[in-house]
């Protein structure tokens, strides 16, 4: 009784009666950082509250193990069936440091972390399945967030009318998308240093030129500032995930920073949060404004001129909001999957 009473209380601190749930769409570069896999095992416990509808995920890493390990995740967390998109000619084509983990197997060979997509070459094209996704969905309805790369939604963006819809891409992003919600760029000073290059940005420049400058609906930006200032507790990783002895969220995480513990930032999941409780005061939000990316990758923020046809707002968080943030991603990642 005392565990259902608790239980219910979690699930009504994140409001799992009452509103609709969040129709998103997870484009990531997984197997980069860690916290891409965090942030989904928090989506997938966010599907269980009733909180969010996961339509598909893509990932913007062109690496086949990054889409078999976003695969293993939704089948670990109970949601075996959700579709996986893979980039094709993207970048980051190197393995990532714990991709391999979702192909652990016991002694008796026996796979610790089942999953049917066993290589990214057999899934389907990443854009190709957004725009099927996107074309299925009630017009302003779809939260499209991304926590990786550019690629997939420039091409998005570039997109042709197909099976799937006579819109080009821009008219269908504008008909289907209710907010882009993105971690890339920096908007505040980052270690006393007012200009960062973030690392979204930079590895498809061009793309990001193409996103900043012709995105068509609202745009909400969570900068390297917000990542860097909320932190995951190392002691939750050790002590919060051994209701099972195999765990793939904390043997992912160990084998993505297998050096001296730390309190280490989290960006993506910023983006999760703020996409499935963007008026519960987790985040402020800037004026609206304009955000540019030069041919370095630099981002800038302006509300300088007219304001007609700009549609950019970036994340802010106070202390207090930080500490609020934290609990709410140590308590949902840790959360153990549900049985199905």
């Amino acid at each position: 009784m005392k565990y259902y009473l608790i239980l219910t209380s979690i699930l009504f601190s994140f409001g799992l009666a009452g509103a609709e749930p969040v129709r998103m769409i997870f484009d990531t570069d997984m197997g980069n950082d860690i916290d891409d896999a965090m942030a989904l095992a928090i989506i997938h416990q966010l599907v269980e509250r009733g909180n969010v509808d996961l339509l598909c995920v893509t990932s913007t890493k062109d690496h086949p193990k990054s889409a078999s390990y976003i695969d293993a995740v939704n089948t670990y967390y109970g949601h075996p069936d959700i579709p996986v998109g893979a980039v094709r000619n993207g970048a980051t084509p190197e393995e990532g440091r714990f991709n391999g983990v979702a192909d652990r197997t016991d002694e008796d060979g026996k796979p610790l972390y089942p999953h049917d997509l066993k290589s990214g070459v057999d899934a389907p094209e990443a854009v190709s399945l957004m725009r099927k996704t996107l074309a299925s969905q009630p017009d302003g309805s779809v939260m499209l967030v991304q926590v990786g790369f550019f690629t997939n939604c420039a091409r998005l963006l570039e997109s042709k009318p197909d099976e799937h819809s006579d819109l080009d891409g821009k008219a269908l992003i504008k008909k289907k998308v209710k907010e882009f919600v993105i971690m890339a760029g920096a908007f505040q000073t980052i270690r006393y240093n007012s200009i960062h290059i973030e690392y979204n940005v930079l590895k498809d420049i061009p793309a990001a030129q193409k996103v900043a400058e012709e995105w068509p609906t609202p745009v909400i930006w969570s900068g390297f500032e917000i990542g860097i200032n909320s932190v995951y507790p190392w002691k939750s990783i050790m002590e919060d995930y051994n209701y099972n002895a195999q765990h793939l969220i904390k043997e992912s995480y160990l084998a993505y920073v297998p050096e001296k513990p730390h309190d280490r930032p989290t960006w993506d999941l910023s983006c999760v949060l703020y996409s499935a409780f963007p008026d519960r005061g987790y985040f402020d939000l800037s004026p609206v404004g304009n955000v540019t990316v030069d041919d370095k990758g630099i981002t800038t923020f302006t509300t300088k001129g007219k304001n007609e046809g700009k549609n950019d707002r970036y994340l802010l968080m106070n202390d207090i909001q930080a500490a609020r943030i934290v609990e709410a991603y140590t308590h949902l990642c840790s959360q153990p999957p549900t049985a199905k």
